[in-house]
């Protein structure tokens, strides 16, 4: 195994641990994958079977967590990743249009990376913000809404420039 389990992810794993009984301790789960991929920027099978064994779970309870949800990265992603819902609502408003404009302004495929490194494109279910589509997320943070062509220009345009 390459990931090691640092003496200073140990304490956060353990502050966010003890939020639960003993007999609990998986409900940390998410939280301690969060913590993995803040600190290596995506969740490894190394680092999940990491955390399993610190849990005291089998590795298949992590990974089940790690491929459910698409805030985890499975493997590195660029600097900036971008995720573009293509969830119904979306699509009747555009959702899949704005994923293929963005795809074609970085010259990069759906779920792809940047040769320089700096973008990664994902469609993603939904966001929670029907009302705004299109929408997308950036860094698993920055929610962005009515996200016409022109708005996801000016968008890249200023992520290019940070």
């Amino acid at each position: 195994m390459s990931y090691q389990l640092s003496d200073a992810t140990r304490a956060r794993f353990d502050r966010e641990v003890a939020k639960y009984p003993a007999e609990q301790r998986i409900s940390a789960v998410m939280a301690c994958l969060s913590i993995i991929q803040q600190e290596e920027g995506h969740v490894s099978r190394d680092s999940e079977e990491v955390l399993a064994k610190y849990l005291g779970v089998q590795p298949i309870a992590v990974h089940e967590v790690t491929t459910f949800y698409n805030m985890y990265n499975q493997r590195p992603v660029g600097k900036f990743k971008l995720n573009v819902c293509t969830n119904l609502p979306c699509q009747l408003r555009g959702g899949q249009q704005a994923l293929e404009h963005v795809c074609d302004k970085l010259g990069v495929e759906m779920g792809g990376t940047t040769a320089d490194g700096r973008f990664t494109v994902q469609q993603s279910e939904c966001l929670g913000a029907c009302a705004d589509a299109p929408v997308l997320l950036v860094n698993d943070r920055q929610m962005c809404s009515f996200m016409s062509h022109e708005r996801l220009d000016e968008l890249l345009a200023v992520l290019k420039e940070a």
